[in-house]
């Protein structure tokens, strides 16, 4: 063979190789199928069958591995103003805490994902979706929920304010939306600026209408009661201190 191929040569050679694809499908089904014959013919011949995997339903009574038990731990909350000690499962949100284990059931479970508001409460002054928290990680901190609100039979301001106006329609949002909106204000009157502040420099935030709507986007109201929501919290903020509306 020279060690060079000539054009001649060459195309001679793709003619004698050249494989249609029509005929390189049939040969590779072929290869398939004799593979799979050769594999049925060693299982018949004796050969031991690979172990299944273990059935989580079949090993439900088998002990979990000490590392993947769950973990307990004791934690002090400080809640609506009452020390509250215990002893919690590590992945406990502060959602489930409150409503099954001190029966607190004013905080609502919504989407329990942080995306509708529904759970809003007050940690150390600050609004926080209760179901994104561990309640283990709040050890020391105080918490108020819309229970925490009122003084006794004097209401908040702000509870107040949403039953003159009708702000709610079922209601179920309406915890979270009373938390959300303190929260809100205490952040106004620290001039913290929102998406929709137009100038950053200013140490007072002017709370427009639209400024309350983009502070309350993260509470939904299915029942779309959002108007009168806007003119409880207007109410409120007229007499909130360092809030100019």
């Amino acid at each position: 063979m020279p060690d060079e191929f000539t054009p001649d040569a060459e195309d001679g050679l793709r003619d004698r190789v050249t494989v249609t694809r029509r005929e390189a499908i049939k040969l590779t089904a072929l290869a398939g199928a004799a593979i799979a014959t050769a594999h049925l013919g060693t299982l018949a011949a004796g050969s031991p069958r690979p172990a299944p995997a273990p059935s989580r339903t079949a090993n439900a009574s088998m002990p979990v591995a000490a590392d993947m038990a769950p973990q307990r731990m004791a934690v002090a909350l400080q809640i609506n103003g009452k020390a509250h000690s215990m002893t919690l499962d590590t992945r406990t949100t502060l959602l489930d805490t409150l409503r099954e284990s001190l029966g607190l059931t004013g905080t609502k479970k919504g989407c329990d994902h942080g995306q509708c508001g529904a759970c809003t409460v007050l940690i150390d002054g600050r609004r926080a979706n209760a179901c994104l928290a561990l309640a283990v990680m709040l050890d020391g901190t105080e918490i108020t929920t819309i229970e925490g609100l009122s003084k006794g039979d004097q209401l908040h301001p702000m509870q107040q304010a949403f039953l003159t106006h009708d702000g709610f329609q079922c209601g179920y949002c309406t915890p979270g939306q009373i938390c959300s909106s303190v929260g809100m204000l205490s952040e106004a009157a620290a001039g913290m600026p929102s998406h929709v502040t137009s100038d950053l420099s200013l140490k007072q935030v002017t709370l427009s209408d639209d400024e309350i709507r983009e502070r309350m986007s993260g509470n939904l109201c299915r029942c779309s009661a959002y108007p009168n929501i806007v003119n409880a919290i207007r109410e409120v903020s007229k007499a909130t201190p360092g809030v100019q509306s």
